[in-house]
């Protein structure tokens, strides 16, 4: 812990200690993750948000916003200097360090609820509405957000298809989604099967297992940059050029936090990717 984030700590401390507040009373709210800060928004209460993560761009206004760096990799000093009455956050902040400062503070210290189904969006939005003390506005956002995505599953065609979602191919390697992830839920939720299931969460893959995986569709994060190019780097992996989802050219792209944030949008998100993966051309 340093000198700064002593001195900051101290300074909160005693501003938070003397003014105590209740819920519902914050008015200068840290967002820290995506899912959260789409949440406070659309609760109507963004006016009360004086920072936000780097994850938290949407809606676009929120990008306005100092940002306090990224959600697994917070500083304190900078969650501090923006002198917040209340710290909402996702779970799963980081480092564990930076956390423990920052509940340390005598700051309010809320934390959202994590999860990839249907149930979590519902608990998320209810846990961002009691920080706020909007528990009311909470419960009906709710039951649109959960009304929303009843529609979109009625639509949702299964198909079978097989999915191998990759957040990243570093050096080549295939890291991959297996089990209890958002892009597992996501991909369940749009009708179709998780191509990895024999571990939990983001692991590098061997080409055998690549190719044992036997994706029709490969899924990823839309980045900035020439996706024509990148197919065509992806198509030619040794492993992947054997997959039926190399043989169709079946690849499917789409905003990170869009596809797996789980929040308001989730309906929307299942929409565009059951529709993506049924379409007959690659994207």
């Amino acid at each position: 812990m340093t000198r700064l984030s002593l001195a900051m700590i101290a300074a909160l401390g005693m501003i938070a200690s003397a003014l105590p507040l209740r819920a519902g009373e914050a008015e200068r709210v840290v967002s820290i993750g995506g899912a959260v800060t789409e949440i406070v928004y659309a609760l109507g209460e963004a006016d009360r948000l004086v920072a936000r993560d780097t994850t938290s761009n949407y809606p676009p206004e929120a990008e306005a916003l100092p940002d306090v760096g990224y959600i697994r990799a917070l500083s304190p000093e900078g969650v501090l200097s923006v002198a917040p009455d209340l710290i909402l956050s996702e779970e799963g902040a980081g480092p564990p360090e930076a956390v423990e400062l920052l509940r340390s503070a005598a700051i309010p210290f809320a934390e959202v609820p994590g999860g990839f189904t249907r149930a979590a969006i519902g608990a998320k939005i209810r846990a961002v509405g009691d920080a706020l003390g909007v528990p009311d506005k909470a419960e009906a956002l709710a039951a649109q957000v959960a009304a929303d995505l009843d529609a979109a599953l009625d639509g949702v065609e299964a198909g079978g298809k097989r999915v191998l979602f990759i957040l990243s191919m570093q050096g080549g390697r295939v890291m991959a989604s297996g089990r209890d992830t958002a892009a597992d839920g996501i991909i369940r939720l749009a009708g179709a099967e998780n191509a990895v299931t024999a571990f939990s969460g983001y692991k590098p893959m061997t080409d055998e297992a690549v190719t044992q995986a036997a994706p029709d569709v490969i899924l990823m994060m839309d980045r900035e940059g020439d996706h024509a190019a990148a197919d065509a780097q992806l198509l030619a992996h040794p492993a992947i050029s054997t997959t039926p989802a190399a043989r169709d050219r079946a690849i499917v792209r789409m905003d990170g936090m869009f596809l797996l944030g789980f929040s308001v949008r989730t309906p929307e998100a299942v929409r565009a990717l059951a529709r993506a993966l049924h379409a007959p051309a690659a994207q």
